[in-house]
């Protein structure tokens, strides 16, 4: 009884202004190599993430995606975003 488990980028999809990347990550698990178990997980990456954190495949995507002018975008739109008020206890 072999139980092996098997995680794989299934969607990697490029949306919007500043090129946020989305992934649709699959875990199968086989026994006897029968499917046993499978189930979806999706994240997403702005163009402030660090690419060698990367998959490959995604990182190769981002790479190609994030020009400079889209980082500097990206980053142009996070400074026009309010800051949160610290609460005092």
């Amino acid at each position: 009884m072999a139980i092996t488990k098997e995680v794989s980028n299934e969607i990697i999809e490029v949306s919007g202004q500043y090129k946020i990347i989305g992934v649709k990550k699959v875990t199968t698990i086989n026994e006897d190599g029968e499917v046993i178990s499978r189930s979806n997980h999706r994240t997403t990456y702005s163009p402030d993430t660090d690419v060698s954190t990367l998959d490959a495949d995604v990182a190769a995507i981002a790479s190609t995606v994030w020009t400079q002018e889209v980082k500097d975008a990206y980053q142009a739109y996070l400074a026009t975003i309010p800051q949160p008020e610290p609460i005092d206890n």
